[in-house]
């Protein structure tokens, strides 16, 4: 099996529950019908049900209607193509450039949709700090992210920063221990910086590839924790050229538009470069991908598919709609 046919499988079966609700009532619909203003109608309440959200299926719909009323749409058939292209060209619509300061340090951010934002060759490790609330699948999200760093043959090591709960501390030594990975801890109720710290040392100590670090689950309302946050970003910073170089949040797709609402919000609190959506195979509006693209601009460039290390998917739009389209 090539790669990019495996993804699109894993894809297809993690997107099971919304093409069996939402893209199998969408295909009756629509080839079902004549074209006509009144199923484009219908189309825009199916996109919104499907929590597509208002501005990209306003998007996707006045698009439609252009091109039908000037006669490039003829058939139920030729609105379904459109729609799937749109889609497309939605969600592979790429960063834009972006420069964020945390007091003395300059952070910037660069990268395609797709792609993950590794350190430059030669500047030490690539720093990923993972962030979200709890709950949201982010200890799970982050061991999956080792596992896929892990079967490209590099070296991983995590940091365990949210030292308010020790439950946290231990999932991830749990996941740790499965994936043969180290995990740099502090002491419960301990500086998280500190922890950061000390994970960057060994990180470059160690000649690691990939340094994950975990923060405190946290809503974006509560500024202790972002104060927290901001400090993790600086002493990063100071250890590594360039770190963090990836920001991900973890998002429960089976939440829908509080997914949505989430990553609006810590967006303006902190320089997010991307969003690892989990639970994708646990929810049948699995539009929520083109709402938080259309909205947030942030890209997703990861979908959970499953419960193992191995369901963990990097994100590419092409794969997505076949596998969101497909009978």
């Amino acid at each position: 099996m090539g790669f990019f046919t495996g993804i699109i499988s894993k894809l297809k079966d993690g997107l099971t529950k919304t093409r069996e609700t939402f893209v199998r009532s969408l295909r009756s619909l629509i080839l079902g019908r004549t074209l006509d203003d009144s199923l484009i109608d219908d189309v825009r309440t199916m996109l919104l049900e499907a929590d597509v959200g208002v501005e990209a299926t306003t998007k996707l719909i006045d698009s439609a209607r252009a091109d039908f009323k000037a006669g490039h749409l003829k058939s139920s058939k030729d609105l379904l193509d459109h729609l799937k292209r749109d889609v497309r060209e939605l969600l592979a619509i790429g960063v834009v450039d972006g420069e964020i300061k945390i007091d003395s340090v300059t952070w910037r951010s660069s990268a395609p949709t797709t792609d993950v934002i590794l350190a430059p060759p030669g500047t030490g490790p690539t720093v990923i700090l993972v962030t979200g609330i709890n709950g949201a699948g982010k200890t799970t999200s982050i061991a999956k992210l080792a596992a896929y760093f892990r079967k490209q043959n590099k070296r991983v090591l995590l940091a365990a920063c949210d030292t308010f709960r020790a439950g946290a501390v231990r999932q991830l030594e749990i996941w740790g221990e499965r994936l043969g990975v180290e995990v740099v801890k502090g002491q419960q109720g301990g500086d998280p910086a500190a922890v950061a710290f000390d994970a960057a040392k060994a990180a470059i100590a160690r000649n690691i590839d990939v340094l994950i670090v975990d923060t405190a689950g946290r809503l974006q309302t509560q500024e202790p924790l972002m104060r927290q946050l901001e400090k993790i970003y600086k002493v990063l910073a100071k250890q590594i050229p360039g770190a963090p170089h990836e920001t991900l949040l973890v998002l429960d797709a089976t939440t829908g538009q509080n997914a949505l609402r989430q990553a609006q919000e810590f967006s303006k609190s902190a320089p997010v470069t991307g969003i690892v959506l989990a639970k994708l195979d646990g929810t049948a509006r699995g539009g929520i991908v083109i709402a938080i693209r259309a909205v947030a601009r942030i890209p997703v460039k990861f979908v959970g598919t499953g419960e193992t290390p191995d369901d963990l998917q990097p994100f590419d739009a092409d794969s997505f709609v076949e596998a969101m389209f497909s009978e």
